[in-house]
């Protein structure tokens, strides 16, 4: 047997027998079957002009089938290391789940049976047409498209072949328990609705990301990124309410990412809010006493606040929860940096010249009291440049000492690397 006959021979079981009332329909099958050459553009226009003149269960079923065609085709053609179109593969899912959807709704329109009686136009029709989509969905068809899309970076397609994907266990026509066990929403379909997410987020599709990042907020897969995108999402489409909700219930589920608390605090400070955020943040604490990132998130606010001893002692608690936290550690440095510089600025308006001497070396001092902390920090984190940049600055104010010198030479060759 030939391949081309192998096809429509499996098309032709597969599809069950329907009374072909419309002779468009019967064309348009000769063209996608036939024994040789397939014609599917000759039969998407016959079936097209079949659905003009005639829109019912049958044309549209038959419209899906010529879509079902082309990709058994194109499958074949691949498990047979042939050439393989993944494009004209995947438009023709789209396009046959679509018409199938179509037929589906038609055929459980209410009619009256011989006893006045309300019973479905074609009550075989969703079990035909259930079958040919979860071979869709066990076989990835719509997956493998949005994996080809999202390579072009065709984003809005990838979103849309996705979203078909995982669209598809809940359709009306899927519902039958037994087809529900053979779709079940493991970690792989979790794994391809977030794709279908951040697809919509790349596109600037808004409102579709929202809706699916919802959908996922509360579950487990990809829990932290998830609830960021759609914090960001909600910034994106300006919902003030629906971010810091966000933000708040992230807060409180993941007292270990600061990320979230971060965010928060950051919206209260820049809103004039200073007070409501050191609130959050001592309820946070009070609640999550041993979170370093929490302690250390304070000291920030405190210091920016001028709180420069409270800064001091919050950066002290988060080294208490984490002795690790470089950025604590510099933290207790900067408080000191930041008030030398003060000074510094302070004095340039002393005229008398005791005074001004004596600003200098208080200020001088203040500076020597930053250096240990931002070299503790190094030590902890030595691959921050951040540290060693303020090093570098703090080795050459005290470079007439003993000793600093070689530690400018040394921390200006590991800048240099």
């Amino acid at each position: 047997m030939k391949k081309s006959l192998f096809l429509a021979a499996l098309v032709l079981v597969s599809a069950g027998c329907f009374a072909q009332k419309n002779p468009l329909v019967k064309k348009a099958k000769s063209y996608m079957m036939a024994s040789e050459n397939a014609d599917f553009t000759a039969a998407r226009a016959t079936i097209t002009e079949a659905i003009e003149t005639a829109p019912t269960v049958e044309t549209y079923y038959w419209a899906g089938m010529i879509g079902y065609q082309e990709v058994s085709q194109e499958n074949y053609k691949q498990m047979m290391g042939q050439t393989f179109d993944q494009a004209k593969a995947g438009r023709a899912v789209e396009e046959s789940y679509q018409y199938w959807i179509k037929a589906d709704e038609l055929a459980q329109v209410p009619v009256l049976n011989k006893k006045g009686v309300e019973v479905p136009t074609d009550p075989k029709m969703r079990a035909n047409v259930s079958k040919k989509m979860l071979e869709y969905y066990k076989n990835q068809e719509l997956v493998k498209y949005g994996i080809y899309l999202n390579e072009k970076r065709d984003y809005e397609g990838a979103y849309r072949a996705f979203k078909l994907h995982v669209d598809l266990p809940n359709l009306v026509m899927m519902s039958d328990p037994k087809l529900q066990k053979e779709m079940p929403r493991d970690t792989t379909y979790e794994q391809y609705k977030y794709y279908a997410a951040i697809f919509a987020v790349q596109s600037g599709l808004h409102a579709e990301a929202i809706e699916l990042l919802n959908e996922m907020k509360d579950g487990e897969y990809e829990a932290i990124s998830v609830n960021q995108f759609l914090y960001q999402e909600y910034v994106a489409v300006k919902d003030t309410a629906n971010f810091l909700v966000t933000l708040q219930n992230a807060v409180a589920r993941f007292p270990q990412e600061p990320w979230f608390l971060q965010n928060l605090i950051n919206y209260y400070i820049y809103s004039g809010q200073e007070q409501v955020a050191v609130d959050y943040l001592a309820k946070a604490i009070e609640r999550e006493p041993n979170v370093a990132q929490y302690h250390h998130i304070k000291g920030n606010l405190d210091e920016s606040l001028g709180n420069y001893d409270a800064a001091l002692k919050d950066f002290d608690e988060a080294l208490r929860c984490d002795p690790t936290l470089a950025d604590a550690m510099a933290g207790k440095g900067r408080v000191y940096y930041n008030q030398a510089v003060k000074l510094n600025e302070a004095a340039a308006f002393i005229n008398d010249n005791k005074e001004y001497k004596k600003a200098m070396a208080e200020m001088k001092e203040v500076f020597r009291k930053a250096l240990p902390f931002f070299e503790k920090a190094l030590e902890m984190n030595p691959e921050d440049r951040q540290y060693m940049m303020i090093l570098k600055g703090l080795y050459y104010r005290f470079l007439s000492e003993p000793g600093m010198e070689a530690k400018y030479n040394a921390i200006v060759a590991e800048l240099e690397k």
